[in-house]
């Protein structure tokens, strides 16, 4: 099959744009040949998530609530990192300001498109190791609740639809795979 874009962009405006995201609608013909419009979402920063894991395998989640799903929502320590910038530097810094967490390990397991459809935000996965513990600096839009727990258990939220965050669903399995595999 190939892989050349299908689509033809007629035309394209800017509907919205903030310090985050911008919007775009494009009037296009689409793969067919009829007309018609897409909106395009496209994230000024890398989504960032890290999955810190301690000797005894345990792990920390943060909750928080969610505005855009009106819920509260327990996920891995998340945020974002400027396109210009070393994601590991932004890794760093996230699991800091929402954990206190400091890690002498990183490794980069994932990176994955959270809604290709819509949107063409990158997220970028990390499990930290040697960890030590300091003081949460979280950001004044953020109200979090720290909780450590054996990883086992944050892979069983996952499995009971407790954890249903893209980014925490995808760092659980893998992380729960790569220790299958007695790959860390």
């Amino acid at each position: 099959m190939e892989e050349n874009n299908p689509w033809t962009i007629l035309e394209s405006r800017k509907v919205y744009e903030n310090n985050w995201i911008g919007l775009t609608e494009h009037q296009v013909l689409n793969p067919s040949g009829g007309k018609g419009i897409y909106g395009e979402v496209h994230f000024k920063n890398y989504a960032i998530g890290i999955l810190p894991l301690d000797e005894e395998l345990n792990t920390w989640l943060v909750g928080q609530y969610r505005f855009p799903m009106k819920a509260y929502s327990w996920e891995i320590p998340e945020g974002g990192g400027p396109l210009d910038a070393d994601p590991l530097d932004s890794a760093k810094r996230e699991l800091a300001e929402e954990t206190g967490i400091i890690a002498t390990e990183w490794e980069e397991i994932q990176r994955m498109h959270l809604s290709n459809s819509v949107s063409d935000e990158l997220a970028i996965i990390y499990i930290a190791r040697g960890l030590s513990m300091g003081e949460a600096e979280p950001e004044e839009t953020e109200q979090l609740q720290l909780r450590k727990l054996p990883f086992k258990a944050a892979y069983q939220m996952v499995l009971n639809g407790e954890i249903t965050d893209s980014m925490s669903v995808a760092a659980i399995l893998k992380t729960n795979i790569i220790l299958q595999e007695n790959q860390i």
